[in-house]
């Protein structure tokens, strides 16, 4: 009876994806190919055109950008709590706030920055008061600087939660046994700690893209839509103002597709790689 029950399990979980995942990126690949006279790459061709060009360009460098920031802070803030020495309340108290602060994004995160660092901010009047003015210095919150800036921090708390059991499956018999043997704590992460935990980092940072690449609503919430994203552009083509043009946000839907593809495959490798330095340890 068990093996049946497990089967009819696996079939409902099977039919979920098939109605949820597979049946709308067929048709949304269809779509991007056929237009009045049946199929067409003239959709596909328009990616080719500047202002998608540069919605990928945009969404390319703010995911690169800020997954590179959630990693590089991200692993410094976990490394941190777990370090020996730390109190145990420190790692609870970090662990408790990133899982809130991963899931704190679209428009209350839009809403918080604005408020803190926006043209009339609190943050942006005290500097004032001082003599910083950061808009005169070439900062603005409605730019890709200033989104990047915001995507960091739902980025980094999320990392915490990622490369914490990382980090925390390093053997300290490893370190013990790096300094019998006279290495320095500089050697011991260059050629232990790193090359253990660089399979997690890439699936890490992997990760982090993917997250800041999909993202729709903290982008709209804080720009309006002015600066082009492939997500605000789908937006903009499937609620245009004249007419709408599905068949464009079907191809650029198509696009995105075929990038997440590409870093759930490379992350599912660096997983499975990562997960070979856990199981011996």
């Amino acid at each position: 009876m068990k093996a049946p029950v497990a089967w009819l399990f696996i079939g409902a979980f099977l039919a979920v994806c098939a109605t949820f995942l597979v049946a709308p990126t067929a048709m949304l690949a269809i779509q991007a190919v056929t237009g009045e006279d049946g199929f067409t790459l003239a959709y596909i061709e328009t990616l080719g055109q500047y202002r998608y060009r540069v919605a990928f360009e945009h969404s390319l460098y703010l995911s690169l950008a800020s997954a590179t920031a959630g990693v590089v802070a991200g692993g410094l803030v976990a490394f941190a709590v777990l370090k020996p020495g730390a109190p145990a309340w420190l790692r609870s108290l970090v662990t408790s706030f990133s899982a809130v602060a991963a899931n704190f994004a679209g428009v209350p995160l839009a809403f918080a920055f604005i408020s803190t660092l926006g043209t009339l901010g609190l943050l942006t009047m005290l500097l004032k008061r001082i003599g910083l003015d950061l808009y005169d210095m070439g900062f603005s919150l409605f730019s890709i600087t200033g989104l990047t800036l915001t995507y960091s921090y739902f980025q980094i708390p999320l990392m915490v939660i990622i490369i914490t059991p990382a980090i925390a499956a390093l053997r300290p018999s490893w370190r013990e046994a790096a300094e019998i043997l006279g290495a320095t704590p500089g050697q011991y992460w260059r050629h232990v700690g790193l090359p253990v935990l660089a399979p997690s980092l890439i699936a890490a940072w992997i990760l982090l893209f993917g997250n800041a690449f999909s993202a729709y609503a903290t982008a709209y919430a804080l720009t309006s839509g002015n600066i082009g994203l492939v997500t605000t552009e789908i937006s903009a083509v499937l609620s245009g103002n004249v007419a709408a043009d599905p068949q464009i946000g079907a191809a650029l839907s198509v696009g995105m597709i075929v990038v997440m593809v590409t870093v759930l495959a490379i992350s599912t490798a660096m997983t499975r790689r990562a997960s070979r330095w856990t199981a011996r340890s």
